[in-house]
């Protein structure tokens, strides 16, 4: 079933992006593919298998191991690889001749060769048609669709689907094996609240005693989940009959003298997801982000600007990025500090058998985790370097990508920011922190080009693998077989998802797809526009960035320092961490209804009216997600393109 629900999530996510371009279902960590697949899986056909023969329903730890492969799945296809992957190493060439002048600073870079010394002998590894494809012919027919009675030059593809998937792979393995090493420390011992794991939980929890679970019978679950589909199927008939009356969930209001806006937006399934959290959290969210818009608001009034180019993504203004990165460094830096006993276990288990440490209960031992890490990384690092980073600078740029990826995923599953994203990314840190100079042209190329899998990062492997860990505690036996079961629909989402987006490109043209990941000024193209700019005009090191991640590494540490300090601290760090980014100035006001609605609750009925009402919460993610996936069909069958029910 899981399996299925993988391959189904590939094709099926893929399609809705490019073809239907209705609503998103694996862009970001709240997979909404997966929640709705699950839905259908737990609600429809294991009740029905429960009613023909008992013996036949899913138990609720089967049920949740196939939900944990299709969270895998999902950072896979669109945003999380797949949809990058392709436009991204064609996008040099396709749009790289004229005067973009790409060919004068990029193409040599991308084929060019890797010497290393081995015993005196020089062994020359080429990079030409391996990082990228170098058939015009087929690189020009991904774009603009192949002529009538061709057939897919698969061929053009081979080698550098091979060198990619290897470096995915071995990237994919550091993750899972870093949330296994973080597990216990995280679950157990700081008991993180993981609210995205609350509703498939729920919807299993029982199944073992019967195929109609406790949570299907919840009267007060429909509620809530009748709310977001009833107004989410008035908006999707309002498509098709413009006079159907719709529900605005969003508006928007210019202020500091028309020089910012204030968004006004409600989104149920995050109304949903933050009401698992604590009050202090989702205080901190808002707060600090109001915070940060007000000191925009002024800085826009006064003129004041700040130019340096970080990239096209996280934070708009560099100040914002740099505090968001130093408040990140702080928070996986105090992290680590804060597992230092645990992570001492892991690593004398690494290196000998002691039987004070108990591993028995996690996905792998601590010893092929601590292990599988350190070779999935030296992996990487080689293949960065001969991708035309500097060694010390790869190893930077590796640095930089995990301390990103460990705290989104921290933040992801302790205040249920279901549509997190980072302030800034490993390549414009990097590049700000040491200057461009050190680089040279093959490193900045190689920067570009490996926005693949930095860049954008609204879902990865690494939350969907902590998330899933934490769901599997339900589950009865060894945790060793779980992880095959997540490399088998990590294989189906990578062929899966390759495969159609493949076919829609070269069928449909891929100008004629979803214009943010194929159309030139957009996704594909800011990377190399990028580190063109940073070749004409080299910088050197940015000291006042430093300083700047300095404060925000300050602010963060005595944010975490004071927390640790006194119980009634009301700043939860997390919202200082991603206060900045341009996400949060669209979920505060739904952030804010949840912190008033939760803390009227719990003062006026305590821990009973907050289990009372938490179904309907439930509901309003499950109603939403269920709704998308319902019009997505409905879609595919008329085939509509562009009825959007449900965006973050």
């Amino acid at each position: 079933m899981g399996a299925i629900g993988s391959l189904l999530i590939a094709l099926g996510a893929v399609y809705a992006e490019h073809l239907i371009l209705g609503s998103y279902v694996a862009l970001d960590f709240s997979t909404p593919g997966a929640v709705f697949l699950f839905f259908v899986l737990a609600f429809v056909i294991n009740i029905t298998l429960g009613r023909l023969r008992r013996r036949w329903a899913l138990s609720a730890g089967e049920l949740i191991v196939a939900y944990i492969m299709m969270i895998v799945a999902s950072a896979i296809p669109t945003m999380g690889l797949t949809s990058q992957l392709l436009p991204l190493i064609t996008a040099p060439y396709y749009y790289g001749s004229g005067e973009s002048k790409w060919a004068q600073y990029l193409w040599p870079n991308l084929q060019g060769e890797w010497t290393i010394h081995v015993f005196g002998h020089a062994l020359v590894i080429p990079r030409k048609g391996w990082l990228t494809p170098i058939d015009m012919t087929a690189i020009r027919q991904f774009y603009q669709g192949l002529p009538s009675g061709q057939s897919i030059p698969w061929a053009a593809w081979a080698k550098p689907l091979i060198a990619w998937l290897l470096f995915i792979c071995a990237l994919y393995l550091v993750m899972m094996c870093t949330m296994v090493i973080l597990r216990r420390q995280w679950v157990e011992r700081e008991r993180l609240a993981f609210p995205l794991t609350q509703l498939p939980l729920e919807m299993a929890k029982g199944a073992d005693l019967g195929p109609l679970t406790p949570f299907f019978r919840n009267p007060i679950m429909w509620i809530g989940f009748a709310i977001p589909f009833l107004l989410g199927t008035l908006k999707g008939l309002h498509y098709y009959v413009p006079s159907v009356p719709i529900f605005r969930d969003y508006m928007e209001l210019d202020w500091f003298r028309q020089t910012a806006t204030l968004v006004f937006r409600m989104s149920f399934p995050m109304l949903g997801f933050f009401y698992l959290v604590n009050l202090d959290t989702l205080f901190s969210l808002w707060f600090f982000n109001i915070i940060f818009q007000v000191i925009a608001g002024y800085i826009n009034i006064y003129g004041s600007t700040w130019r340096e180019n970080l990239g096209i993504y996280g934070s708009v203004s560099p100040f914002f990025a740099h505090l968001g990165m130093g408040a990140m460094i702080a928070l996986v830096g105090v992290g680590l500090w804060t597992a230092r006993q645990h992570l001492r276990a892991v690593i004398v288990k690494a290196f000998r058998s002691d039987p004070s440490v108990d591993d028995s209960g996690e996905m792998l031992s601590y010893r092929t985790a601590f292990w599988g890490a350190v070779g999935g990384l030296l992996f990487m690092w080689a293949w960065l370097v001969w991708s035309g980073l500097p060694p010390w600078l790869a190893l930077m740029f590796i640095g930089g990508a995990f301390v990103l990826f460990i705290g989104l995923t921290r933040v992801v599953v302790e205040s249920g920011l279901a549509e997190a994203v980072a302030s800034t990314i490993s390549a414009g840190f990097v590049v700000s922190a040491f200057g461009s100079r050190p680089f040279g042209s093959a490193g900045l190329t190689s920067l570009a080009i490996n926005y693949v899998w930095s860049s954008d990062i609204r879902t990865y492997v690494m939350a969907s693998t902590a998330n899933g860990l934490r769901m599997a505690e339900i589950t009865t036996g060894s945790k060793r077989p779980l992880f095959w079961s997540i490399w088998l629909a990590i294989a189906v989402a990578l062929a899966g998802s390759i495969w159609i987006t493949l076919l829609l490109a070269y069928t449909k043209g891929g100008i004629n797809l979803n214009k943010w990941f194929f159309m030139g000024g957009q996704g594909p193209t800011a990377p190399y526009k990028w580190a063109v700019e940073k070749l004409q005009n080299p910088s050197d090191i940015n000291w006042f960035g430093w300083f700047i991640r300095g404060v925000g590494f300050a602010i963060m540490w005595f944010l975490i320092a004071m927390r640790q300090a006194f119980v009634s601290w009301p700043f939860h760090p997390i919202g200082f961490a991603v206060a900045g980014t341009w996400i949060m100035n669209q979920l505060w006001l739904t952030c804010l209804i949840a912190w008033c609605i939760k803390g009227l609750v719990v003062h006026l009925s305590g821990l009973h009216g907050y289990n009372l009402l938490r179904p309907a919460f439930l509901g309003l993610i499950l109603g939403q997600f269920t709704c998308d996936g319902i019009w997505l069909i409905v879609d595919g069958f008329t085939g509509a393109r562009g009825n959007v029910i449900f965006w973050i």
